[in-house]
């Protein structure tokens, strides 16, 4: 059989599963899993899975695997990204907030950033909520953020992947208009790829009516990981 990385990548996740039978894995924090990461496979196990993840319609959760740094460093990362997302939670008890590797990946929905039916316009209840998350984002200024936008599946797919481009941009102009820094937004529009409620209802098409985040480590935070 041919070697290849994703040969390789399917090894570790393999065994990763036998892994998290154990006790002593499945008590374990963030923060030493991402150790944990790192000493199995480091960086190029990361931007394997982040690749091929990505690829499978999970653009937030590529984006975080793809950054994996691993080892000593990846463990001090992903501490210092466990004491933000614990922030996020308090401020947006209604986001969905999922600590993966040593990055945060973050789904706003329509409770806490929300957009009405063909509309990229921020209501009042998101940009008070933008308003929380900014607070965050500045007091942990070494990370970068992805932003992704969503559509329901009403509509053509050039409709929707403009539509959902458009509220990516509308987020990121409302974190640099209040200060978050331009150089660590990122943007992307999905379209109605990836939908995470039915769209056979009006209750469905607006959950899917979202935003989500990806927070990765930026250059600064890995190089200060690597020398402490």
């Amino acid at each position: 059989m041919k070697i290849t990385k994703l040969n390789i990548a399917a090894f570790f996740i393999s065994a990763s599963l036998i892994l998290t039978s154990c006790e002593a894995v499945q008590n374990a924090n963030n923060t030493q899993k991402g150790a944990a990461i790192g000493t199995a496979a480091g960086a190029v196990l990361g931007g394997v899975l982040g690749n091929n993840i990505g690829k499978g319609g999970n653009a937030p959760l590529g984006a975080v695997l793809g950054g994996v740094v691993g080892g000593v460093a990846g463990g001090v990362i992903g501490n210092k990204m466990d004491k933000q997302a614990k922030e996020i939670k308090e401020v947006l008890p209604g986001a969905e907030v999922e600590r993966v590797g040593e990055g945060i990946k973050i789904t706003l929905h329509e409770n806490t950033v929300n957009f009405d039916f063909n509309s990229s316009n921020l209501t009042t209840l998101a940009k008070s909520n933008l308003d929380k998350l900014v607070t965050v984002l500045k007091n942990n200024p070494d990370t970068n953020i992805n932003i992704y936008g969503h559509t329901d599946s009403i509509g053509s797919d050039a409709v929707n992947l403009r539509i959902s481009g458009q509220r990516a941009a509308a987020v990121k102009s409302y974190f640099v208009a209040n200060g978050v820094s331009a150089s660590r937004l990122f943007t992307e529009g999905l379209g109605k790829s990836s939908p995470v409620a039915s769209n056979d209802t009006d209750a469905g098409r607006a959950q899917n009516r979202r935003v989500e985040f990806a927070i990765t480590a930026n250059e600064k935070m890995i190089n200060d990981a690597k020398t402490n």
